[in-house]
């Protein structure tokens, strides 16, 4: 399916973002992120990542005006404090830092919850420092045509975000909402730059922090969104799932939970009483099969409704390579799949909404799962 087909496609498909679309949630309105009726949402992961580099103003200004109800930015800080947009710390693979000269020496070995990542961090730059990179496409080999778009964008703030958020709600006369990630935390706390203060202050400033505001605060980390309760956040929250491993905060602590632990009826309740909701990934909800097709739907469902939870999967992307096989059209993996139908098949199984790079997509996804 060609792209541009895709984009003028949301032109002609009714817009729910203003008229609400009935769903399963189990969650008040109140806790639904503003958004009444509990409808389903549509979240632009990092943006219109499909169509924009990830993380830069023009791709979230893109996922509103394709439809998208939410606005989603991981968080990270710089060396002075201030979040910024992007999807790791390591900004080697996301910017041009590695094009300047200037800041060849500050390429390091760090310990990434774990792991040894080897680039450029954003928390050995300063924002004005920041602010003469320039971002590039992070997945070029599937996504050629959004490489065209590299060195055009600045690293954005959560400010301006958030500042983006006001003005294209007045603009699009309907309310949009922000999902940002509190990225590495318990990292960033041990490198003297906790996130969680930060996040509420600006929340609090842009009058965002309350219980029917259009918001979620998700993290993989348990202790986050804990704290934050703790500090006093009374916007939405989700808990990130994952398909195998464990948060690095309670591995940090010698907690043996791990995501699968979480993710059982007994973990779902204990998530109940911090969060709103989870974020699980897509294939913890239908499970691809041994042979890469679609699977049979997991209880995760039901399960997290029993619980008061509203789940929200990632990541549906509409190129072959990140779809089941069964979904795939042709042999190009950089090529647009049935990515519609999927959307279709996971709406029907219950799910209260999804993060998605290509919003369009999801739009038309729900108004065809719903229609009457």
């Amino acid at each position: 399916m060609d792209r541009r087909t895709v984009i003028a496609g949301i032109a002609a498909a009714p817009l729910v973002a203003a008229t609400g679309v009935t769903g399963t949630s189990s969650a008040s309105a109140a806790e639904f992120g503003g958004h009444e009726r509990h409808r389903t949402l549509v979240i632009g992961h990092r943006g219109a990542s499909g169509y924009r580099p990830e993380h830069t103003l023009a791709s979230y200004e893109l996922a509103a005006r394709i439809g998208a109800d939410f606005m989603e930015p991981d968080l990270v800080p710089t060396k002075d404090g201030v979040l910024v947009c992007r999807h790791e710390p390591e900004i080697g693979g996301t910017t041009d830092v590695a094009d300047h000269p200037e800041f060849a020496a500050r390429k390091v070995t760090k310990v990434l919850d774990g792991t040894p990542v080897t680039g450029w961090f954003t928390e050995d730059f300063t924002l004005a420092e920041l602010k003469t990179l320039r971002a590039k496409e992070r997945l070029p080999a599937f996504r050629q045509e959004n490489t065209m778009y590299d060195g055009r964008f600045e690293v954005p703030t959560f400010v301006e975000l958030l500042e983006l958020r006001q003005r294209l709600s007045r603009e699009l006369g309907r309310e949009l909402g922000v999902y940002p990630e509190t990225k590495h935390p318990t990292y960033f706390q041990k490198a003297g730059l906790p996130l969680e203060q930060r996040l509420l202050d600006l929340l609090n400033r842009y009058g965002l922090n309350h219980r029917g505001a259009p918001v979620f605060v998700q993290s993989f980390e348990t202790g986050s969104l804990r704290q934050l309760r703790t500090l006093g956040l009374r916007a939405p929250s989700v808990q990130l799932l994952s398909a195998g491993g464990a948060p690095f905060d309670l591995i940090d602590a010698g907690d043996p939970r791990t995501y699968a632990d979480l993710s059982t009826p007994a973990g779902l309740r204990q998530i109940a009483s911090y969060a709103n909701g989870i974020g699980p990934d897509k294939t913890q909800i239908i499970p691809r099969a041994a042979d890469g097709t679609l699977g049979t739907p997991t209880s995760l469902v039901p399960d997290a409704h029993a619980a008061g939870l509203v789940l929200h999967p990632y990541t549906f992307r509409a190129e072959n390579n990140f779809l089941p096989v069964d979904y795939r059209r042709g042999a190009n993996l950089s090529d647009f799949g049935r990515g519609i139908d999927e959307q279709v098949t996971y709406l029907k199984a219950g799910i209260d909404g999804l993060f998605t790079d290509q919003a369009d997509i999801g739009v038309i996804a729900r108004n065809e799962a719903f229609k009457s």
